[in-house]
């Protein structure tokens, strides 16, 4: 399939975001479809089969975010995407960064656990990264989210051996979970990832209503 053929499976896109998704004014793509089965999911249409989804050629996509690209180059802004899980959709993020234009900030919202070549796809457009960590303790990983961080854990080892130049553009989001974690294991897995040189750390608590 050419990159003209693409189709991107979306449950929305939301314009003028502010401080939210990335520097300057973004506007998020948000991917239908996740590998995880998180407890406290925050856009669960993402995961039902059900849902109206958005359809779109990387060439449509481009042509409907250019009515913002005023305020992306006034702002330092740009296209973020998520989801979902955004990586699963590598191949057209990469045919988007390919042709959409280059002063465009490029940013990506995931939990990595993907398999290491998607990473690889986008790595090269990608200037900010928000990765979602959810806890280190592989027990209350699988716990909350349903399967294994054996991929993110691996993601991140290899971002940090193979590409050190790009730390400090990745925040790591660590959230206290409630029922699931505690201040004591958001401690030992920033003190984990600073093992590796991870610096920026976004902790919050999840707010259960």
């Amino acid at each position: 399939m050419s990159n003209s053929q693409l189709i991107g499976r979306m449950i929305g896109v939301a314009r003028h975001r502010l401080a939210i998704d990335g520097e300057g004014v973004t506007t998020l793509v948000a991917f239908h479809g996740c590998p995880l089965r998180c407890k406290y999911c925050l856009n669960p249409q993402s995961l039902s089969a059900d849902t109206q989804c958005i359809e779109r050629t990387v060439e449509e996509l481009i042509d409907e975010l250019r009515i913002d690209q005023l305020y992306f180059l006034a702002t330092g802004g740009g296209v973020t995407f998520g989801g979902g899980e955004p990586l699963l959709h590598s191949k057209y993020i990469k045919a988007f960064c390919e042709q959409c234009p280059k002063e465009w900030r490029i940013s990506v919202e995931s939990s990595l656990n993907v398999p290491r070549k998607n990473v690889e796809e986008v790595l090269p457009f990608v200037k900010e990264w928000i990765i979602d960590i959810k806890d280190i303790n592989p027990d209350i990983y699988k716990a909350y989210s349903g399967i294994t961080n054996e991929r993110v854990i691996a993601n991140l080892q290899w971002i940090a051996s193979e590409h050190p130049e790009i730390l400090p553009s990745i925040t790591l989001r660590l959230p206290l979970i409630p029922e699931h974690n505690a201040d004591e294991d958001r401690d030992k897995s920033q003190a984990y990832l600073q093992s590796f040189g991870y610096t920026n750390f976004d902790r919050f608590d999840y707010i259960i209503r």
